[in-house]
């Protein structure tokens, strides 16, 4: 029987069973406010969306892939005051990570790859801490990284913004309200000038950057923008794990070169 979707969840255990996979897809976001006219969900419903999307597209050129179920909570140190906002410690992350690639390297799986859809994850030490204890290729990726938004929008914004409010209009308009509801998501910055421009960082606070909780106007977002840039997004990512889905992980590295 074969598999219905590139989407473990969809799946039955004869169909999976029946075939090996290569690259598990693993999405990550986070549940937090999204200034008033988005979802607390905003950040699992776009790594999940477009992780499905480019793994079934991936699935479709060849690549043997599956996507895992998406994990909803995020590190929210920042934002411990805002109700709801559910934060879980990079350690926390860590050890779940830890047992989930112990589980696919037991299965077969040859390489992992986490779709993150939040800011505030940063899974680089963590795969640095777990790649020496297994034989499973890890790797990281922000979606939101993946395709520069210049050329889709006017002012992509940081949080909220126009960005994410044209990717959630095209993924889930059910969940987002009119425009007229949202926030301007102005924003206080940093007064340390290396903070400022990025070069020095420190986590924000969340309550004192943003009235609203957003990080830029939303009210340029359109639908159309957002379809147009995910198209982009999922486009490269499935090139990614094609490509990915056939590398051999114990030949990563092209040739060596020549010696002087």
């Amino acid at each position: 029987m074969p598999i219905s979707s590139s989407v473990l969840a969809r799946n039955n255990w004869r169909a999976v069973s029946s075939q090996r996979f290569e690259v598990a897809v693993l999405p990550w976001g986070a549940t937090e406010a999204h200034n008033y006219h988005l979802p607390y969900g905003t950040d699992t419903i776009q790594a999940s969306r477009i992780a499905q999307a480019a793994a079934e597209a991936a699935r479709l050129g060849g690549a043997r892939v599956m996507v895992l179920p998406a994990i909803p909570y995020g590190v929210q140190s920042g934002q411990l005051d805002i109700p709801f906002c559910m934060h879980v410690n990079p350690a926390t992350q860590a050890a779940l990570l830890r047992d989930i690639v112990g589980s696919l390297e037991r299965h077969g799986v040859r390489k992992l790859v986490l779709v993150n859809g939040h800011g505030g994850n940063d899974f680089k030490s963590i795969i640095r801490e777990i790649q020496p204890l297994t034989s499973v290729f890890l790797c990281t990726m922000d979606w939101y990284r993946s395709v520069s938004p210049s050329g889709y929008f006017d002012e992509p914004g940081d949080h909220a913004g126009e960005l994410e409010t044209s990717v959630m209009m095209h993924l889930a308009p059910d969940l987002v309200l009119p425009l007229s509801e949202a926030g301007d998501g102005a924003a206080r910055e940093f007064t340390v000038t290396a903070l400022r421009e990025g070069w020095a960082w420190s986590p924000r606070k969340w309550t004192q950057v943003s009235r609203d909780t957003g990080v830029g106007d939303p009210r340029a977002a359109s639908a159309e923008k957002g379809s147009a840039y995910v198209a982009a997004v999922v486009q490269r990512i499935a090139s990614f794990l094609v490509e990915l889905s056939a590398m051999d992980p114990d030949a990563a590295y092209g040739s060596a070169p020549p010696e002087a």
